[in-house]
């Protein structure tokens, strides 16, 4: 690793890790074993990155939060295992106003070129974010989430599992699971059918997500009383739950439908 690269005699560097020329590593940093890090990678403190990672030139992890209320506390950046960084990708660490001192990203993901994930972010396992897309802080990304290129996701934001964001649009709701979203801003435009089939969803299931979208968006109901018709219309069953829980807990209420 003799390579122009400053690497912290205190980081912890796992096995068969590569470390291209002119990166910057400091001490209090976790590289897992088998990861490849590309040249001109910036990885300040408190970071931890799992096993089997690709980091492309010019990322940089672990930067201070963009957020004035960040007074230097010590936080923390997390990336699990099998996940791609591309190029000049930046994930902030967390902070203490928001409780969780932690930006966290899970296994298996691709953020693809420029994307930004703000402090404290949390995006779960698999997820794909395409290029110059932007989380702002404390948003949430369940697995399997789908995010088309230069999405622009407002804080505090809920984005659920199984859904695809349509490029160049901006996010300022929830986004339910098993969804498909487009316009600016993103509203409901069905159920996000190719990428079920894709996971493996039986044309059953498929069904059954759908017609619960259609109470919920075209039932002429609240949302409130559109959860319990859900309830006495459909067995229980993980699908069936994991939307009413996303419906019922939304903190920033979920996306409409478009005006016709």
């Amino acid at each position: 690793m003799n390579n122009n690269s400053f690497i912290h005699p205190d980081a912890r560097i796992g096995k068969n890790v590569e470390i291209g020329p002119f990166c910057y590593i400091c001490g209090n940093v976790e590289i897992g074993d088998g990861c490849k890090i590309g040249p001109n990678v910036v990885i300040y403190d408190y970071v931890k990155i799992g096993r089997n990672c690709t980091v492309f030139p010019g990322a940089v992890l672990g930067g201070v939060p963009q957020d004035l209320k960040f007074a230097g506390e010590v936080s923390y950046v997390e990336v699990g295992d099998n996940t791609v960084i591309r190029e000049c990708v930046t994930i902030h660490r967390g902070t203490a106003a928001s409780g969780k001192y932690l930006t966290k990203v899970g296994s298996g993901c691709l953020l693809m070129a420029y994307v930004h994930i703000a402090h404290d972010c949390v995006v779960g396992d698999n997820c794909i974010l395409a290029s110059y897309t932007g989380l702002a802080g404390e948003v949430v990304l369940d697995d399997m989430a789908n995010l088309g290129g230069g999405v622009l996701i407002h804080q505090f934001c809920h984005i659920g599992s199984y859904t695809m964001l349509g490029g160049g649009n901006t996010v300022t709701k929830d986004v339910p699971p098993f969804v498909l979203a487009s316009r600016n801003p993103v509203v409901f435009e069905g159920v996000n059918i190719v990428g079920m089939r894709r996971k493996g969803f039986s044309n059953e299931t498929i069904e059954e997500v759908r017609d619960i979208y259609r109470l919920i968006y075209r039932g002429g109901m609240t949302v409130t009383d559109a959860c319990d018709a859900i309830r006495s219309a459909f067995p229980q069953s993980t699908h069936r739950d994991l939307i009413l829980s996303f419906v019922e807990n939304s903190g920033r209420g979920i996306i409409k439908c478009p005006v016709k």
